[in-house]
């Protein structure tokens, strides 16, 4: 149990696409494909998963934060809740409850486009299998991502054309925001005003300011393949109406 919590992991560290980290992505399916089939629950059981589900993500932030202040991490620099997927744990957890459109926009968009990003490749470092910080990763990403699945699988959300303009303006309003948050404490939150001091993907792209262009182009990539499904789903319904509007005029036609 002690290393389970402690700062200096004595296992095996983080193995990309090892068999620990396999068996998490592949829980993270399951659990979704069993909640897909509570889209004909009752009421009452779908409010009970939300709130399930609400309720873990937030105790597992609470958690992590405990766990940063006991070993000496906690910062304002680094743990205050303007990374995305740390508000929209928070903010997650309150659509779920509230059943909140606006925040439903965002967290299709960005907390599965952010988080699916960290499931596949979590910044874990030495924390492997089976620390606490394997655990709490896997299950507050992966909570993001379900919730979002869940409201448009089994309550019947689902974005538009104008989730995707109100994400795309809102989340550039945030990022000035905190910009200006980052100056001012000495901090580098989304990474915004200059890149991680530890490797990343950002090292394969052009220095400050213009690699923030770059991230912006694939937020927009990302963003239209999660809006893809609807896209050919929308296509999908409109042939279908001409065709069966053109089949009533072809019947009138003949009488």
């Amino acid at each position: 149990m002690t290393q389970f919590f402690a700062k200096d992991f004595l296992g095996a560290p983080f193995e990309f696409l090892g068999t620990a980290h396999l068996i998490a992505l592949l829980t993270l399916v399951i659990l979704n494909i069993v909640l897909s089939f509570s889209r004909n629950a009752a009421e009452q059981q779908q409010t009970r998963i939300r709130w399930t589900m609400a309720i873990i993500l937030w105790l597992n932030e609470i958690g992590w934060h405990i766990w940063n202040y006991t070993i000496g991490e906690w910062s304002i620099q680094t743990m205050i809740p303007l990374h995305v997927c740390s508000i929209l744990v928070w903010l997650g957890g309150w659509m779920l409850v509230s059943k909140n459109f606006r925040i439903y926009e965002f967290m299709y968009f960005i907390g599965i486009g952010g988080a699916l990003q960290a499931l596949m490749t979590p910044d874990l470092g030495v924390y492997g299998f089976p620390h606490y910080r394997f655990f709490q990763t896997f299950i507050s990403h992966g909570l993001m991502v379900t919730s979002a699945i869940y409201m448009t699988v089994a309550e019947g959300f689902r974005p538009t054309w104008k989730s995707m303009f109100r994400v795309l303006i809102g989340t550039n309003i945030y990022l000035v925001f905190v910009f200006i948050v980052n100056i001012i404490i000495g901090s580098n939150y989304m990474f915004i005003n200059h890149k991680p001091p530890t490797a990343s993907i950002l090292d394969l792209l052009p220095d400050w300011p213009v690699y923030l262009l770059y991230m912006e182009a694939m937020g927009l990539v990302t963003f239209l393949i999660l809006y893809l499904p609807f896209i050919i789903k929308d296509a999908y319904n409109k042939f279908l109406e001409k065709r069966d509007g053109s089949t009533r005029l072809d019947n009138v036609t003949r009488l």
